[in-house]
């Protein structure tokens, strides 16, 4: 479950695991040409797994030269942006780590294509708030990419967004300011004489949601992006059908926007643009349910990034996504990947029932409660995440070894992996159930009360895979609106997914009317976040309809009691006919006769 409002407004600034780094145990694995092995063929492979976080199989060659540091002017903050385009010498820092390579004089002006080496990234608001700075390496990714990568001749930077670490200007949380330093560092990374002219950006959470950012340029040298349960939009993120999270008014300016402030001169920088309009932003769009513009500007759709990444950016996504994330939901990886798909990008996502994790650490996945990922531990930990991405980097920075297979790797409730080309996949059965059918225990939902429904039971084993559908009629008893929060149990209570709705935006999206009239009926049209769930045969499906749920606050505009007419509902489950020998094994653990549901 979400926790509720103070711990919601913290979740980013959650330290990851740390712990001791130790020499590779790991037995040395066969190699195909390409030196990586696909995700199937890994099952019986030995990683090491005495980290706090994946290692790569075989090491690289070079040594990792001492960090850098950097500073790269931003030249395109103006005056109106205030902060430091008032007092001018806008920039953000980074850290840099480059491979020691025989005869490589990194600070040579011109330099062989022998020196040219493409730069990883992680880009963020963290470095010397809440973690080490940006010349230290952080044990949430940062060592992770130094030392697996850097020996196999590519670069790592931890960039600081502006406000953060030693950058300086504003912590505009995600705004245009940010996006244009991102860019900037970018550009700098991607022109250095010692530059083969490829970056790639990986990060999780705020440091997922850079990478998005960057890819709405269409920045030349930007080849590859990893997100890592980032936001498409910060609206995006905390509201869902007219629904606001706990958290949704206070993200920027009671949480991110005192970075910056730690009583230095510089403070005043903080005082731009970005920073006082969320101050308004967030009321603004509680009020509204939707993407408001408050007071002339344009909030909310500069900090929406998909749609530009999509129109822009010519380089692969790589999409990696908790399928039980409580801090940022799976809708930010699915119908995304489709859609980026259909843009013609190339594009994979990864997406396991952990909660807001890498794919590789113990501490958390181990952690998960009953529905949330419990039943799939430990089948969720990829020991060969580290070889998988030098696989997906050596193939889009460096044009080297065996290109990665596009599509979805899918693990479900109950621990079974396999690929998909596609997710939710092309055969998936549409089944239909009328709401009246479902023996709905009520036609009213108040402030207190609840209605339960039931599917079921099947006569044999069920995969329900995509974002389910409930098209429900409500007509509201007052002139205030209705707000709808689904929940989906198997016959055990354990969770599996669930839906919100604020019933002024009946249709779905981010566009709502302002009121809904008294007893004029609306179709909710309400869908589920995206599950992959395993039902066996003689489970009964049991959906819970009340006013809220989770850390959803129903809007202002919700209040007193509306009716149901379940004649007209309809509950669309998405199934999928896929049987243990479609299930791939993850290396390094071990299987029983049904464990991590494999034949």
């Amino acid at each position: 479950m979400r926790v509720q409002a103070l711990l919601l407004v913290l979740l980013m600034l959650a330290g990851p695991l740390a712990g001791c780094l130790g020499e590779s145990e790991g037995d040395p694995v066969e190699q195909t040409a390409s030196g990586i092995p696909d995700p199937w063929d890994r099952a019986d492979l030995t990683y090491d797994d005495s980290d706090v976080f994946s290692r790569v199989t075989v090491n690289g060659s070079y040594g990792i030269d001492a960090v850098r540091s950097v500073y790269v002017p931003v030249d395109t903050i103006t005056a109106a942006d205030g902060g430091a385009g008032v007092t001018g010498g806008a920039e953000v820092h980074l850290g840099l780590w480059l491979p020691v390579i025989e005869g490589c004089d990194w600070d040579a002006a011109n330099l062989t294509e022998d020196c040219h080496v493409p730069v990883i990234t992680d880009i963020g608001p963290y470095y010397a708030d809440g973690d080490v700075d940006a010349l230290t390496p952080a044990d949430r990714l940062a060592r992770f990419l130094i030392e697996n990568y850097v020996p196999h001749g590519y670069g790592v930077a931890q960039v600081s967004v502006f406000g953060t670490g030693d950058s300086n200007h504003c912590m505009d949380l995600m705004g245009t300011d940010e996006q244009r330093g991102i860019d900037a560092a970018v550009t700098w990374l991607g022109s250095q004489p010692w530059s083969n002219g490829r970056v790639g950006i990986i990060g999780k959470s705020y440091d997922g949601s850079t990478p998005w950012q960057a890819a709405t340029f269409g920045n030349p040298y930007l080849a590859t992006i990893v997100p890592m349960s980032g936001l498409i939009g910060v609206h995006e993120l905390m509201w869902r059908n007219g629904s606001m999270e706990a958290r949704g008014m206070i993200m920027h300016n009671g949480v991110y926007g005192s970075f910056g402030i730690d009583g230095e001169a510089s403070d005043a920088e903080n005082l731009c643009e970005g920073y006082v309009q969320g101050y308004a932003n967030g009321p603004a769009a509680y009020l509204s349910g939707g993407m408001v513009d408050f007071a002339g500007n344009s909030y909310w759709t500069e900090r929406s990034f998909l749609s530009r990444v999509l129109e822009n950016y010519e380089g692969s996504i790589y999409i990696i996504q908790g399928m039980q994330d409580w801090n940022v939901d799976p809708h930010m990886a699915f119908p995304t990947h489709q859609l980026v798909e259909d843009a013609g990008i190339e594009v994979k996502t990864l997406a396991g029932q952990w909660a807001h994790d890498y794919p590789d650490r113990v501490a958390g996945h181990s952690s998960q409660s009953s529905g949330r990922g419990a039943e799939a531990y430990p089948y969720t930990l990829r020991w060969d995440w580290a070889d998988e991405m030098l696989r997906w980097f050596d193939w889009y920075l460096m044009d080297e070894g065996e290109a990665p297979v596009l599509g979805v790797e899918m693990q479900d409730n109950r621990g079974g992996w396999r690929f998909e080309s596609t997710w939710p996949p092309e055969d998936v059965d549409l089944v239909t159930y009328a709401g009246s059918d479902l023996n709905p225990s009520g036609a009213s939902i108040s402030t207190t009360s609840s209605i339960t429904m039931t599917v079921g039971p099947f006569e044999e084993e069920v995969r329900i895979t995509g974002m389910p559908t409930f098209h429900i009629p409500v007509t509201p008893h007052t002139t205030n609106g209705a707000h709808g929060f689904l929940e989906m149990t198997d016959s055990s209570g354990m969770h599996l997914g669930h839906a919100v709705m604020d019933f002024r935006f009946h249709a779905g999206g981010r566009d709502g009317q302002a009121v809904l009239a008294p007893f004029s009926t609306v179709v909710g049209k309400m869908e589920f976040f995206a599950m992959d769930v395993v039902l066996e045969a003689g489970e009964t499906l049991t959906i819970t309809m009340s006013q809220t749920g989770e850390d959803y606050v129903p809007s202002p505009a919700v209040v007193g009691q509306y009716s149901v007419n379940w004649d007209e509902a309809v509950l669309t489950l998405p199934m999928l006919d896929r049987s243990c020998g479609d299930l791939f094994q993850a290396p390094m653990q071990t299987y029983g006769d049904d464990a991590g549901r494999v034949c």
